[in-house]
């Protein structure tokens, strides 16, 4: 029975393979015993490899010892490798100032991801079950969580972890191993309502279960399941509004501020979370209020604002986007300089802008037809070489009305002073060309006796 019903978790959720191998993180628990047997014997229907993996925390002292022993023999006895480590977790905590909890679960994972490298493994196989899976539910209600966190816990995750036994329920897990004979090790701490999920499991849960649900564990959980259905449509609109509001450079996530107001709150929020996961790879540390003072920066008198996030990311507003960064960007101190050679296309990384050209004759040129933003100049009157920079201090360009100071130019077009380093000048034989996007100089504009255009502009 429970066998048959993993069998059907691993074949609807596309959890397992055929010919791959799975490294299954092996406590020496009823759960994690019972994901091992039931991999182990699945592993002649579909050839899979097994690999146990096992960590002393060093917390319960010779009871863990003899918990590494009792998995030492059950692998011998399944004929899996199995693979040991003893580390001082508390010590570890210590130093690295990490909550037990938090600092024994990346001990953890680091160690199923070595080893999952070093034997050339696909999978890491987690022993949670159903009642975990409420309990983590009920957690996270308690916490104030959205509709993310009813999720619950998945079936798969990025770096290749399943969860092969999650729709098993506890008592049915440990049913098996009583019918097997695995006879698992049992860890008292579990018993004591000392955790938070320890009180769940021991007090809340069972008064749920005795004043109002006996089926609560199984109700939460298909809640959960339905709440998924739900999340994975949302998903999948913020995936498509992502692609049209959201663009990754070098320097960072760029957010464009005019498509992000359209969006639905429940969407903008999310624009924000992806944004931050592609930065970084997840959202560990970044709550609602982080996400709302992002949000914040698309406001009208936001521009040239900046806020700091945890984990030292920072996000800025320029004219018309928003800057997800891990950089630290001094406006007044940001240069660049960038040869230009006319028709091609040149990456800015600084600005996070494609500068883009061509050459166009005459003939065929028609204004009409130009798209937003764009420039073109006479390029019979570029003399040698052209390139793009930042503006330096006593630039100034001609206009038809005489010349200018960018300085002056710029205050009078408006230009917050935090973003006059990312207007950049097109600058010929230290003769300025252009301000991007705003002006041409009278020098280099086209004329009766023009026979090439250079077109021009910044996305």
């Amino acid at each position: 029975m429970v066998y048959e019903e993993v069998l059907k978790t691993v074949r609807k959720n596309n959890l397992i393979e055929e010919n791959e191998g799975i490294v299954v993180a092996l406590s020496g628990g009823p759960d994690s015993v019972c994901l091992l047997h039931i991999l182990h014997r699945m592993s002649k229907e579909m050839n899979l490899r097994i690999y146990a993996a096992h960590l002393n925390h060093k917390i319960r002292g010779l009871e863990a010892y003899m918990d590494s022993l009792y998995v030492m023999k059950l692998c011998e006895e399944l004929q899996i490798p199995c693979f040991i480590r003893a580390i001082d977790v508390p010590q570890y905590c210590s130093d690295n100032k990490l909550g037990l909890e938090d600092g024994a679960r990346k001990l953890r994972y680091e160690i199923f991801n070595e080893i999952k490298e070093k034997v050339s493994a696909d999978k890491i196989a987690i022993g949670h079950n159903k009642n975990d899976q409420a309990e983590t539910v009920l957690m996270r209600i308690m916490r104030g969580t959205g509709l993310q966190g009813l999720r619950g816990i998945e079936y798969k995750r990025n770096g290749g972890v399943i969860r092969p036994i999650l729709d098993i329920s506890r008592e049915d897990i440990e049913k098996y191993c009583e019918e097997n004979n695995l006879s698992p090790r049992i860890d008292r701490t579990n018993l004591e309502a000392i955790y938070s999920r320890n009180k769940i499991r021991l007090k809340i849960l069972p008064y749920m279960k005795e004043e109002f649900n006996e089926n609560i564990i199984t109700s939460i959980v298909r809640m959960s399941n339905s709440l998924k259905l739900d999340s994975d449509y949302i998903d999948s609109q913020v995936e498509k509004a992502y692609k049209e509001v959201c663009r990754k450079y070098e320097d960072g996530v760029y957010i464009f501020v005019d498509l992000l107001t359209e969006e639905h709150q429940a969407i903008k929020n999310r624009l924000v979370i992806r944004a931050i996961r592609e930065l970084i790879g997840d959202t560990n540390s970044i709550d609602k209020k982080h996400i709302e003072d992002v949000l914040g920066l698309a406001g009208k008198n936001k521009k040239g604002k900046k806020i700091n996030l945890p984990r030292a990311i920072h996000a800025y507003r320029f004219n018309d986007y928003i800057l997800i960064s891990l950089k630290e960007i001094n406006y007044e101190k940001l240069e660049y300089n960038y040869e230009i050679k006319p028709g091609d296309e040149v990456y800015i990384a600084e600005l996070g802008k494609m500068f883009k050209s061509r050459v166009v004759d005459i003939a065929d040129f028609n204004v009409e037809n130009l798209g937003e933003n764009v420039q073109y100049l006479d390029l019979g009157k570029i003399k040698g070489n052209i390139t793009l920079r930042n503006r330096h201090q006593g630039d100034k360009i001609i206009l038809r009305g005489g010349t200018k100071k960018i300085k002056e130019l710029f205050i009078g077009m408006k230009i917050p002073r935090e973003e006059r380093s990312f207007v950049p000048l097109i600058v010929n034989e230290g003769n300025i060309v252009s301000v991007c996007g705003y002006r041409i100089s009278a020098n280099y504009l086209v004329d009766e006796n023009t026979e090439k255009i250079l077109e021009f502009t910044l996305e």
